[in-house]
């Protein structure tokens, strides 16, 4: 299954809603499914696995993708929406936690001249970092030196605390493509991450989160990232030093993961300051993260100036996009 968090013109772009693409035209708008019944009032709850929410969705989802009469009848109780109707936002649009992995490809960490890691290095992200597909990353006015990274999301789906590395992937709801935007100057300058990571749009998401069951393999997925046309970043998940369940695990230990949390796996070797010369953001340029049976996930960059209030307070696109 392929969910996605969408609005539509008619609706309040600041509540946007959780559905599952059907096919090429229609996807199924969960809220809408259920006539009359209490709906939940988080929309984090549609992703929670152990929810009944999330099971009768899923069950709505099954009948209609394999019955074609079914699907006409779902049309027209209204509960389809068209994709060309749909404004795509990030697929989690305010995680709870939004964990990064730092130096988890073997040949990123020798680019970057640190050692490899013997445990995961983790940092984080602020939930109002994150940004829909087809919305502009923002350089900020004081940073010289904004870097792109390529990564692998994974997405939580039921609560895990001390979750042991066999059963790991029984807590991952599915998989997202992310974009790690980064300024390299204050990075590198604090002396530690937080900032430099966490700038407003540091965090492209999306276009989808593709279930587990769609994904057999989440370490054997080919991981590129073109900027203006141009391969930067060109690798597959094979090359992981810490696989997602490895990750699962070592987090669960410490922090309890709950649905809806989203952890940045690593980025591979080819990120714009490790480059001779040094490849930095710039106003006009387009990035592109493309990443096995998951998607595309593009995002123009722009300047700061100018564009003071082209966001929403809660951060949440209201561009239509149209995603792969």
């Amino acid at each position: 299954m392929e969910i996605i968090t969408f609005t539509t013109q008619e609706s309040d772009w600041r509540t946007p809603r959780v559905g599952a693409l059907l096919n090429d035209e229609y996807l199924l708008d969960f809220e809408r499914s259920f006539e009359g019944a209490d709906r939940p009032a988080n929309q984090v709850t549609w992703l929670d696995m152990d929810g009944p929410w999330f099971q009768k969705s899923r069950d709505k989802y099954e009948s209609l993708a394999h019955d074609p009469g079914a699907l006409t009848q779902a049309a027209d109780k209204g509960w389809l929406t068209k994709r060309s109707a749909a404004y795509w936002v990030a697929p989690v649009p305010r995680p709870g936690k939004l964990i990064c992995i730092g130096l988890n490809y073997r040949d990123h960490a020798a680019e970057s001249n640190m050692p490899i890691p013997e445990r995961p290095v983790v940092f984080s992200k602020f939930s109002t970092a994150v940004i829909a597909p087809g919305e502009a990353v923002i350089v900020p006015p004081t940073s010289k030196q904004v870097d792109y990274e390529a990564e692998l999301a994974v997405v939580i789906g039921r609560r895990a605390k001390n979750v042991s590395v066999s059963h790991a992937l029984d807590y991952v709801l599915g998989y997202t493509v992310f974009n790690d935007v980064s300024a390299r100057d204050f990075q590198f300058a604090d002396g530690q991450w937080q900032r430099g990571k966490s700038c407003d749009t540091f965090a492209p998401m999306g276009p989808k989160i593709v279930t587990a069951d769609g994904v057999p393999d989440p370490h054997k997925l080919s991981i590129k990232l073109r900027l203006n046309g141009k391969t930067m970043q060109d690798s597959n998940t094979d090359q992981l030093i810490f696989g997602v369940p490895e990750l699962v695990a070592f987090l669960s230990e410490t922090i309890t993961l709950e649905p809806g949390d989203v952890i940045a796996t690593g980025t591979p070797p080819g990120v714009g300051f490790a480059r001779k010369p040094p490849v930095f953001l710039k106003a006009g340029d387009v990035m592109e993260v493309e990443i096995e049976g998951l998607g595309t996930l593009n995002n123009p960059v722009v300047e700061a100036s100018g564009l003071s209030g082209s966001l929403g307070t809660d951060g949440l696109s209201h561009r239509r996009v149209v995603a792969t």
